[in-house]
C-alpha cells in the first residue's frame, strides 16, 4: 500500500493507493472468479485453495473478498478466511467456521465446515463440524449458508475485527456489482426516444451509488490496513467499515432496484443475486446502526 501526503482545502491528509502487486493480485483474482464461477462449488473451492488465497494478509484478503462478493461467490471462503482463522489462529482442516457471537444463531457456514471454533469462557475450542448439531436456516441470499448451532457448554461473545471487515469487503463487491449492472442496463435502455443513462435524475442516483462504494471501501481498505499493523484503532475501524458497508448496501439496493424498474424484481435477472449478497452482509453480525452505537460507546 502507497501512501502519499498533500493538503486538499486547506486541510492536510493523507491518502492512500494500491502498489502494482496488490493492482496485479485483483486482477488476477477478478479473471480467475470469472473463469470458475460457472463451474461445480467444490471446483471454485479447490481453486481457491490451490492458489493460497486464505493465506492473504488482511489487505490483500479485503481485496480477494470484494471480488468473490462482486460474484455472489458461493464458497465457504469467507467464514474459513475471516470467522474461523483469526478465531482459531491457523487455517483449518477443509474449511471452518466460528461461533463468536454468544449465542450461535446465525453462524456462516456452520452446516458444512470441517472444523468450528467455539469461543467459551475458558478460550477458544476447535471442534470437528460433524460433531455439532447445526441447522441449516433459509436467508434472502439463496447461495450463502447460515445455520443455527447447539454447542455443548457456555459460549461468550468476541467477534474478531477481521469478520466484520470480511463481511464489509464481501458487500462492497456486491454493491459495485449492482452499480455495474445499472450503468449496462441505462446505457441500452431507451425512454422517449432517449437513453435512460442520459436522464439527469438517473446520473445523480449513479453517482450517488459510484460515491457510497467508494466511501465504504476506503474504510474497509483502512480497517484491513490497522488489522495488519495490530494498530490500537483496528476495532472502531472494523465498525466503521462495517457501518459504511451497511449504509452503501441500503442506498444501493434501493437506488439499484429503481433504475431497474420491474425487471428488477424478476427471477431472471443476474440484479437479485447481487443484491441479496450485499443485504446478508449488513444483517450478519449487527446492521449499520448498531456498529454505530457501538462507535458511541
Amino acid at each position: 500500500m502507497l501512501f502519499s501526503r498533500g493538503v486538499r482545502g486547506g486541510r492536510p491528509g493523507v491518502e492512500f493507493e494500491l502498489d502494482d502487486e496488490q493492482r496485479l493480485l485483483r486482477r488476477t483474482v477478478r479473471e480467475t472468479v470469472a473463469k470458475v464461477r460457472g463451474r461445480p462449488e467444490r471446483e471454485q473451492w479447490a481453486t481457491y485453495l490451490r492458489l493460497g488465497w486464505l493465506e492473504a494478509p488482511p489487505l490483500e484478503l479485503a481485496l480477494v473478498l470484494e471480488e468473490l462478493g462482486y460474484a455472489a461467490d458461493p464458497s465457504p471462503f469467507l467464514a474459513t478466511a475471516t470467522w474461523f482463522v483469526p478465531l482459531a489462529g491457523r487455517l483449518p482442516e477443509g474449511s471452518g467456521t466460528a461461533v463468536f457471537d454468544g449465542h450461535g444463531r446465525y453462524v456462516l457456514d456452520a452446516d458444512r465446515a470441517d472444523e468450528v471454533a467455539l469461543l467459551t469462557p475458558d478460550g477458544v475450542t476447535v471442534v470437528p463440524g460433524a460433531g455439532l448439531a447445526a441447522e441449516r436456516i433459509p436467508v434472502l441470499d439463496p447461495r450463502l449458508h447460515v445455520a443455527r448451532i447447539r454447542a455443548p457448554g457456555e459460549l461468550v461473545a468476541g467477534v474478531p475485527d477481521l469478520a466484520l471487515t470480511g463481511l464489509a469487503a464481501t458487500a462492497v463487491g456486491a454493491c459495485r456489482k449492482v452499480l455495474d449492472l445499472v450503468l449496462a442496463h441505462v446505457r441500452q435502455r431507451v425512454q422517449f426516444g432517449r437513453p435512460l443513462g442520459s436522464f439527469q435524475a438517473v446520473k445523480h442516483k449513479a453517482a450517488d451509488m459510484h460515491v457510497a462504494i467508494e466511501r465504504a471501501r476506503a474504510l474497509t481498505h483502512f480497517a484491513a490496513l490497522t488489522i495488519a499493523e495490530d494498530d490500537p484503532r483496528r476495532t472502531r475501524a472494523a465498525h466503521m467499515a462495517k457501518a459504511a458497508a451497511g449504509e452503501c448496501q441500503r442506498l444501493v439496493f434501493r437506488y439499484g432496484l429503481q433504475l431497474f424498474g420491474a425487471m428488477g424484481f424478476t427471477w431472471e435477472n443476474e440484479l437479485q443475486y447481487a443484491l441479496k449478497r450485499a443485504q446478508a452482509c449488513d444483517l450478519l453480525l449487527g446492521t449499520a446502526s448498531a456498529h454505530r452505537k457501538a462507535l458511541l460507546s
